[in-house]
């Protein structure tokens, strides 16, 4: 415990948590709802044509999505890793921070089998593989699951 407790006193990290300034924590967890949202939200993109909505919209301009998409991972990545050392005492024995990441971790695969088994093997009338739904579903699980438990992180 004592070594997480000296993760806290980091100087940037504990300018990030005690600091009043619009530009620590606020901002830090600004950062990080927006990557949440560009990945969460991308994908969300993805998978619901994926599983039939707005069928008239091609498929392959929707890979596009991925550099955007990684963007707001890694964005993600630095912000949370500075809000879970501001708080690395009480998220880290949390078992809620531990479900997070296996939702995050599972729906980071998920994207990639996405553009390797879907994007990769369309047909050339631009029909999807068999794999598409399962991963689009799996997909809307697994961020749906990493927000959630985000949000619960905030209130247990």
């Amino acid at each position: 415990m004592h070594f997480l407790e000296s993760i806290e006193q980091i100087g940037f990290v504990a300018w990030v948590h005690e600091s009043p300034s619009v530009l620590a924590y606020p901002t830090i967890l600004l950062l990080h709802v927006i990557g949440m949202a560009v990945v969460a939200g991308g994908s969300s993109v993805i998978s619901l044509r994926l599983l039939g909505v707005s069928p008239k919209t091609a498929v392959q301009p929707l890979e596009r999505l991925y550099p955007l998409m990684w963007g707001g991972f890694w964005l993600n990545a630095i912000t949370g890793t500075v809000l879970l050392m501001a708080s690395a005492s009480t998220r880290l024995i949390d078992p809620t921070f531990y479900i997070k990441m296996i939702f995050i971790f599972v729906g980071v695969a998920v994207l990639r089998l996405t553009r390797s088994r879907v994007f990769h093997s369309l047909g050339p009338d631009g029909s999807l593989p068999e794999s598409a739904k399962p991963l689009a579903w799996a997909a809307l699980i697994c961020w749906l699951g990493a927000i959630t438990a985000g949000r619960l992180l905030a209130y247990i």
